[in-house]
């Protein structure tokens, strides 16, 4: 610029600083009014636009979304935060949510089109052939929550899994509990099988050994939680405490522990997953492992928005840090 500053050019005009040097390097991503709101208040300042530079243009267009599931509590939570930082970069959302979007296939189609920038894909039920496929077709892609191993050169973002997991059942055999049964999620969710392997890297470390037959695997709800539970809680030498994928199932092993009359925490220890709303709107409330999950969209737009721009990605895989939240439905094992 010749006699104005950045800041000097965006306090005329109100806009941001970025908004404002996207302007001058001729990026496509601002809205028309804007550009030219901040072109005017250049030429008033007596300001010009540096030579271009040589670095190629970000992908223009929007970001197409996909969290192909109800957006409840979890989900919702994930997805308002892409969004809300989708539009804070001036990006509009091709939304494609809804459990019945899990029997299409919108991946293949979308590695044709050219007039989508880019994706978030939220826990997706495609496996590592199509996205590797949507790499190869060179569309910028973020992966939230990747419910399958993804491919190395796919970028992801993801909670600690294992680690939530084996500090619950520290936090268990802390207060002297031995047998610990899981209520896992599906054997096919990348998450459910990183939180078993907490959970045995836990026992393993205080010289247990897990034992298969206090494990249960099913989808995270409260029908499928009051199953699994009643099913290990009817064992001859049933566990005295339950850990559960998340909080809907571990609701479910509240209401199955009351079935069979047993009180939480004196009889029956119950702990949750993700601190959802849930934790805290049952008697007693949950000790739960707290996701950082509107923190999970904003690295997973942050990532993307590199990528647009065509800079270089160095962590392709970013883990976030979970924690534990210790509430009224654990305490010490029953004698």
């Amino acid at each position: 610029m010749a006699r104005a500053t950045v800041r000097e050019v965006a306090a005329a005009t109100g806009v941001s600083i970025a908004t404002v040097s996207r302007v001058l390097n001729g990026y496509g991503n601002v809205a028309a009014p804007t550009r030219a709101r901040v072109l005017e208040a250049m030429a008033a300042l007596g300001a010009r636009a540096p030579a271009p530079r040589t670095a190629p243009v970000p992908r223009s267009g929007p970001v197409f979304v996909r969290c192909p599931y109800v957006l409840t509590d979890y989900f919702g939570e994930i997805v308002s935060s892409v969004v809300e930082q989708l539009e804070l970069h001036d990006r509009e959302v091709l939304l494609d949510a809804g459990e019945s979007r899990q029997l299409t296939h919108p991946l293949v189609a979308l590695a044709g089109r050219r007039d989508v920038a880019g994706a978030v894909l939220v826990l997706p039920p495609e496996g590592p052939g199509e996205l590797t496929a949507l790499r190869q077709a060179r569309v910028p892609f973020v992966v939230v929550d990747p419910r399958t191993p993804s491919p190395a050169d796919v970028p992801t973002v993801c909670a600690a899994h294992q680690r939530g997991a084996a500090e619950v059942t520290r936090h268990l055999l802390g207060l002297g509990h031995r047998r610990i049964g899981v209520l896992g999620g599906p054997l096919e969710w990348l998450a459910g099988t990183e939180r078993l392997a907490g959970h045995v890297a836990a026992l393993a470390q205080a010289g247990l050994l897990a034992d298969p037959a206090l494990h249960r695997h099913a989808e995270p709800t409260v029908d499928e939680g009051r199953r699994a539970a009643a099913e290990l809680l009817a064992l001859p030498d049933p566990p005295t405490a339950l850990v559960a994928f998340n909080d809907k199932a571990a609701l479910g092993a509240l209401e199955a522990a009351a079935a069979r009359g047993l009180r939480v925490p004196r009889d029956l220890s119950v702990a949750g997953y993700d601190d959802s709303a849930v934790a805290t709107a049952t008697t007693p409330r949950l000790t739960t492992v707290r996701q950082p999950l509107a923190e999970l969209g904003r690295l997973a737009v942050g990532l993307l928005v590199r990528m647009l721009a065509r800079q270089k990605v160095e962590g392709r895989h970013v883990e976030v840090a979970v924690e534990l939240v210790v509430r009224g439905s654990t305490g010490p094992a029953p004698r």
